[in-house]
Order: C-alpha cells, then sequence, then structure tokens
C-alpha cells in the first residue's frame, strides 16, 4: 500500500516553512526543492517513489510560495539566495536528518548546488534537473532578445500587468502550456508572455486538469508576488562560485526537449565539459523526450535515474 504524503509547518528562521513529507528513511533522506511554477506538489511522482523505495521524502514550499510565508509587502528583495540555502540546513536541523541527498529543479538547482558546496558534510549527494551548475550569475540581457520571458519578468511591475489580466488558474496553465514546448517563450513587439497562449492552447498531456487545480490553488495563495522576485528579478545576485569544487556527488539530469538547454551556455556546460571541471565526480544524464517538466512528464524514467545515483551513493551501510 502507497504511504501517504504528510503536510506539516516548521518554525524556520523567523517565519513558517510548509513540508511536505514521507517515507520511513531507512535508506536515508531527500530534500526536493522546487522551481517555477511549481511547488511541492510538483515532486509527488518522485517523493513516493524513493519513499517506497526505502529513503524519507522531504518538499518544502520554497519561502514565499505556496503555504510557506510571504515577506511584507515591499521588502521582497531582502531575501536572498543565501536564505534558500540556509532554509535547508534548517530544515534539516528542525527534522533531525544528518545528511541528505538534495535534489533541485529549475530554480531550485541554485540553492541546491549552494547547499552541497557550502555543507558537504550535511550532503550525501546533490541531483539537479534542466539547469546546469553556473560559476557567475546568469545573465541574458546581451544574448537573447528584449522579449525572452525570463528579461520580462525581471522588469518590476510589468509581469504583474500582464498577470494581472487573469486569474491563477489560467497563469499557471499558460506557463506550463509554454514551459512544456521545446522553444524558447519570446514575445514579439505589442505582446506580453501570457499572450503566447489562449485556453485553446493544449496542456501537455502528462498534467491533468486537478493538477493543475492543486497549483492553482496555491498559487492563489501566495500569489505571484515573491515568485516574480525570486527567482526572476533575483539572477544577478546568484553567487560568484568560480573557484568552486564539489566535495560530493553530482548527477545532472537533462530533458532533450528542455528549451533551456537552448540558453546561452548550457549546452556547453554539459556537453562541452564546463561543469566537469566544478564537479571531478559528474554524472550527467539525458531524457530524449524530456521537457522542462520532465520529473512529471515522465515520472517513471526519472526514479529510476534518481534512485540508481542514490544508491550508487549509499548513506546507510546494507548489512
Amino acid at each position: 500500500m502507497a504511504q501517504e504524503i504528510e503536510h506539516t509547518h516548521l518554525p524556520i528562521r523567523g517565519i513558517n516553512i510548509h513540508v511536505a513529507q514521507v517515507g520511513k528513511g531507512e535508506l536515508g533522506t531527500v530534500v526536493f526543492l522546487h522551481g517555477f511554477p511549481e511547488i511541492w506538489y510538483s515532486w509527488r511522482h518522485q517523493m513516493l517513489a524513493v519513499a517506497a523505495a526505502g529513503y524519507r521524502a522531504i518538499a518544502p514550499d520554497c519561502r514565499g510560495y505556496g503555504l510557506s510565508d510571504q515577506l511584507p509587502e515591499g521588502e521582497e528583495a531582502s531575501w536572498s539566495w543565501e536564505d534558500l540555502v540556509a532554509d535547508v540546513l534548517a530544515i534539516l536541523d528542525a527534522l533531525a536528518v544528518p545528511k541528505a541527498f538534495v535534489v533541485g529543479k529549475d530554480f531550485g538547482a541554485v540553492p541546491a548546488y549552494e547547499f552541497a558546496l557550502q555543507h558537504p558534510g550535511r550532503t550525501a549527494g546533490v541531483a539537479c534537473l534542466g539547469i546546469p551548475f553556473s560559476p557567475v550569475p546568469f545573465s541574458f540581457e546581451a544574448t537573447m532578445p528584449e522579449g525572452f520571458y525570463i528579461l520580462r519578468w525581471g522588469e518590476p511591475g510589468r509581469a504583474e500587468a500582464d498577470f494581472g489580466r487573469y486569474d491563477a488558474r489560467r497563469v499557471v496553465r499558460t506557463v506550463y502550456a509554454l514551459f512544456a514546448g521545446a522553444e524558447v517563450p519570446v514575445a514579439g513587439e505589442g505582446q506580453e508572455i501570457m499572450d503566447l497562449a489562449d485556453l485553446s492552447t493544449p496542456l501537455p498531456e502528462w498534467l491533468a486538469e486537478e493538477d493543475l487545480d492543486a497549483y492553482a490553488a496555491l498559487y492563489e495563495k501566495s500569489g505571484f508576488r515573491y515568485p516574480l522576485q525570486m527567482p526572476y528579478r533575483s539572477l544577478h545576485k546568484m553567487p560568484n562560485r568560480l573557484d568552486a569544487k564539489f566535495q560530493v556527488p553530482v548527477f545532472m539530469v537533462m530533458g532533450e526537449k528542455d528549451y533551456c538547454l537552448k540558453f546561452p551556455g548550457f549546452e556547453a556546460a554539459l556537453r562541452g565539459g564546463a561543469m566537469e571541471s566544478f564537479a571531478p565526480d559528474l554524472k550527467i544524464a539525458y531524457i530524449p523526450e524530456g521537457s522542462h517538466f520532465v520529473q512529471e512528464q515522465l515520472p517513471e524514467q526519472v526514479n529510476e535515474l534518481l534512485l540508481g545515483f542514490f544508491k550508487d551513493h549509499p548513506t546507510v551501510a546494507v548489512a
């Protein structure tokens, strides 16, 4: 019988963080860090799979997202990437977890990599989906067109006006429809990003209406105020790590139909060997049909890859 995901709020560094968890953890613990427009729920397939395999799965809603606390209006920029790293450490401490695998997706990859660099003694290994390690902050102003969604959403007020035309469900639906494709979302002149899809644009076949309802309910609660700040208006504040050297195993999973593979430098980081110079114990796996949401689209393939990585680097001695 499948185990049920349990929910709790933990007092973490002055705010309440919502945490979903499942599993007894005989073989260790796995922490899952989501991206945008995701939430703990985007890891539902992986959480149940790792729990069934003997691990404890922990998936927080990032601060400012979902059921976790919001920052007072006007103070969004006071929270940083370092806060996301410190939150992971505090969650492990609060749950008395000495060491964990950390899995990140989309912007969640940034604190996952950084946690592994700062706290190798607490990290069994780090696995990231879709976003390679970058030793410098991402910057797209000189390499991508003006209508590129990250540049548009980086402008204070612009996405707020764009999103504000619709309810949360419609916004999340549009982003999923766009981001599930292989092309980079770019608005033309006189267009906003929300104009690139409408209700006639089909949802990806692996996303059910009830899944969309789950996301919509959480974004109706949190709104998009902090998600626009983190990550889109905080990319220039990413850590500079030109001297980085991972002391733990690193696993990168990339869907070959993930539009992010077309971002400047991503192909070189993965296929050109740039990431290997920072991660001596690096493994990269490609999923040919994988999209930006590969863990929801092809959960069985992702689960198999992740469990293989965990089993290759056991944290608990097996008799």
